[in-house]
């Protein structure tokens, strides 16, 4: 018998409330949720960033972001070129790497070495050149290249180099879910890796009329006449609320793409040997960006520190090693795919690549594993989020949760059993715990060289105030009527998207 297969399925943008499995009401997922519902769905899996960027290398390479070097999203202002942004912040935060460093070796470039034929298509946003898709260890690449979001929007012409145009108006997850299919068709005598990195559902939210109709006409029959969507939590206008019928058409039509791929693997009779895994690289986008959806009762979302920007759908489907349906609570990241699907398919780490994540295999066949249960969890983002996120870095140690903040020094204690949404600084209460805490957190940022943010000493408090009064009374109001508006019969959106009616069988 050859070896697994390996699919994996990466989401953009989608939070951990964003599925059926995991509790929305609104969003419909059939075709993810299976892939929960024949695995394992860990409930406490966590991406390694609140950003993508980040989050991604950190998939590929095993390691937490301070060691492979990209801590933001490529692209993203540092040094003194952030105060071109005109947020006025207290710091300007420092430089990051804007691609994956030629040293890094791959899971993929690992599985190749091994004889697997590999593929990649979607989001790629880790670099040009020599850290582009196909120098990173996938033979063929459909889509990836260095953007971040889909340029030309979510219907064809897609305005991307590495993925030639369909019919007008053809729908782009469901394009790379059938590339993702075709590659397995073509190579299903073979051991594959098929890397399905969706665009999708980070912005531009864009839909079809069928389904823009059908969640309007959802939400509306679940919160008819909602008094108000949004909250001010710290300096962004933050949603607490699911009902952007353009976002539950999105999450639907990557659903279906999801689809496409497991169906394929069903009918080559292949599903027996493929390992399926499922997640996303950072929380929803409750704040900043369009503002479509929420991660309730998790606080925050993309870009921000704490578990609504960092909480994940995560699911790993093991066939004969997993039991169906199984649930798992401890703690995981994103970096320990990489160790994971090394160890399930019986190819070695390579010695000259620094791994920090650790093998799930041990919990994927339902038994416990001290050195993961006990073991802390990092975090370090030294930059400001688009969506409100603060220079910071987290520390998770069983139910505790330690934030140290870069802009005043002061730190933020959480006991997530008892207060998940993060809503009582318990840090008066238990000075001890986040000492010991503080002190580890301290280690390991000198342990992985972590760099930090500076004070920018053209810093104005005042400007920064008149900003956030803005964003506070200004914004707030806009937002409430936009998002009213989408739910209106008679809403049009932009004439660039509109009307893909494109269905594959």
């Amino acid at each position: 018998m050859k070896k697994p297969n390996i699919i994996y399925i990466l989401a953009d943008d989608l939070g951990w409330r964003d599925l059926s499995a995991e509790g929305s009401v609104l969003y419909e997922s059939p075709n993810i949720d299976r892939i929960a519902s024949e695995g394992m769905r860990f409930t406490q899996g966590y991406a390694a960033c609140q950003v993508c960027s980040p989050s991604r290398a950190s998939i590929l390479t095993g390691k937490y972001p301070p060691r492979h070097g990209i801590t933001d999203w490529i692209g993203a202002r540092s040094g003194e070129s952030w105060r071109e942004t005109g947020r006025f912040n207290k710091l300007l935060p420092p430089d990051y790497e804007h691609g994956l460093r030629p040293d890094e070796v791959t899971f993929a470039e690992a599985l190749r070495r091994a004889g697997y034929r590999t593929f990649f298509a979607g989001k790629w946003h880790l670099g040009d050149g020599e850290a582009c898709p196909e120098n990173r260890g996938f033979e063929i690449n459909k889509g990836g290249w260095r953007a971040g979001s889909p340029m030309g929007g979510y219907f064809s012409p897609y305005k991307n180099p590495k993925l030639e145009n369909g019919p007008d108006g053809e729908s782009l997850p469901i394009r790379l879910g059938m590339e993702t299919a075709q590659f397995i068709e073509a190579h299903k005598d073979e051991p594959f890796l098929a890397y399905l990195s969706f665009y999708s559902v980070h912005g531009p939210i864009q839909t079809s009329l069928d389904r823009w109709d059908k969640y309007r006409k959802k939400a509306l029959a679940q919160n008819k006449s909602p008094e108000r969507r949004f909250i001010f939590d710290r300096n962004l206008p933050v949603r607490q609320i699911q009902d952007c019928p353009i976002y539950g058409g999105m999450i639907e039509a990557m659903d279906e793409a999801v689809g496409h791929v497991l169906d394929t693997l069903e009918r080559l009779d292949l599903a027996e040997n493929t390992i399926v895994c499922f997640t996303s690289d950072n929380g929803g986008v409750s704040s900043g960006d369009s503002f479509a959806t929420s991660n309730l009762p998790l606080r925050g979302g993309k870009g921000r520190q704490w578990e609504g920007g960092i909480r994940e759908p995560f699911y790993i489907k093991v066939p004969g090693t997993t039991q169906a349906g199984s649930v798992c609570d401890v703690p995981v990241s994103g970096i320990d795919f990489y160790p994971t699907l090394l160890e399930l398919v019986g190819v070695p780490v390579p010695e000259e690549q620094i791994v920090d994540g650790i093998s799930l295999v041990s919990l994927l066949q339902g038994q416990s594993d001290q050195r993961i249960v006990e073991r802390d969890l990092f975090w370090h983002y030294p930059h400001y989020g688009n969506q409100g996120g603060e220079p910071s870095s987290i520390i998770r140690n069983g139910n505790w949760k330690l934030i140290h903040y870069f802009e005043d020094a002061r730190d933020e204690l959480y006991n997530l059993a008892s207060d998940p949404g993060e809503q009582t600084d318990g840090l008066a209460n238990h000075p001890e715990k986040a000492k010991v805490l503080r002190t580890r957190l301290d280690v390991w940022l000198a342990e992985v060289d972590a760099k930090f943010p500076v004070p920018d000493p053209e810093y104005d408090a005042k400007k920064e105030q008149s900003r956030l009064q803005m964003l506070e009374n200004e914004q707030m109001q806009k937002l409430e009527t936009q998002h009213a508006e989408y739910l209106d019969p008679n809403w049009k959106p932009n004439k660039d998207w509109w009307g893909s009616q494109v269905t594959v069988d």
